[in-house]
C-alpha cells in the first residue's frame, strides 16, 4: 500500500526554489551551449529554427482530429502564431520563446514532458499524455504552461479561414 504525499509549507516552498532553480539553470545550459538561438527562423519575426518541430507536433495535440488540419495549414497555424508574437508584448515573445526552448532543449524536455526522444517522432498518444501532464500537474509553472500554449496555438489556427468550416463559422461579417 502506498503512502500519500503530504507536503507542509516549508516543503512546498522547497520544492517551489528548486524546481524553479534546476528550471532556470536548464534554461541558461540551453541558451549558452546555442541549443536555443535567438535568431528568427528564415521569413518568420519571432519564432526560432528550433522551435518549428515543437509547434508542428503540439498544433495537431492541442487542435485534435480536424479534416482540415494537414501540414500546410500547420505551417500557415505557426505563420499567423509569429505574426501574433510580433504584434504582442517583449515580455510575452520572451515567456514564449522560453517555454519553447525548454520544450526544444532534450535535457529539459525529457523531465518536464515524459518525451525522451525527438519531439517531432513523438506519437499522437505521447502528445496527448504531454498535455494531460502539464494540464493536471501539482506545479503551477506546467499548469500556466498548458494555458499559454493552449490559448495561443488555438488562437492562431481558428484564425486561419480553413479551421471556420468545420466549425460552422461562416466567417467575419464583410463591412
Amino acid at each position: 500500500m502506498t503512502r500519500p504525499i503530504q507536503l507542509n509549507r516549508r516543503d512546498l516552498l522547497k520544492l517551489g526554489v528548486g524546481a524553479s532553480i534546476a528550471l532556470s539553470t536548464a534554461g541558461l545550459v540551453a541558451t549558452m551551449s546555442g541549443a536555443t538561438p535567438d535568431q528568427p527562423h528564415a521569413g518568420m519575426k519571432v519564432l526560432r529554427s528550433t522551435d518549428m518541430p515543437v509547434l508542428a507536433a503540439l498544433f495537431p495535440a492541442f487542435v485534435g482530429p480536424h479534416s482540415m488540419l494537414d501540414a500546410p495549414a500547420i505551417q500557415a497555424s505557426i505563420r499567423q502564431l509569429d505574426f501574433t508574437l510580433a504584434h504582442s508584448s517583449t515580455q510575452t515573445q520572451k515567456d514564449v520563446l522560453q517555454l519553447l526552448g525548454l520544450l526544444s532543449f532534450a535535457a529539459t524536455r525529457g523531465p518536464l514532458t515524459g518525451i525522451w526522444g525527438a519531439i517531432e517522432q513523438a506519437s499522437p498518444a505521447q502528445m496527448d499524455a504531454l498535455l494531460l501532464r502539464w494540464r493536471d500537474s501539482r506545479l503551477d509553472m506546467l499548469r500556466q504552461g498548458y494555458k499559454a500554449l493552449g490559448q495561443l496555438l488555438l488562437m492562431s489556427w481558428y484564425a486561419l479561414p480553413q479551421s471556420w468550416e468545420a466549425a460552422g463559422y461562416p466567417g467575419p461579417p464583410v463591412i
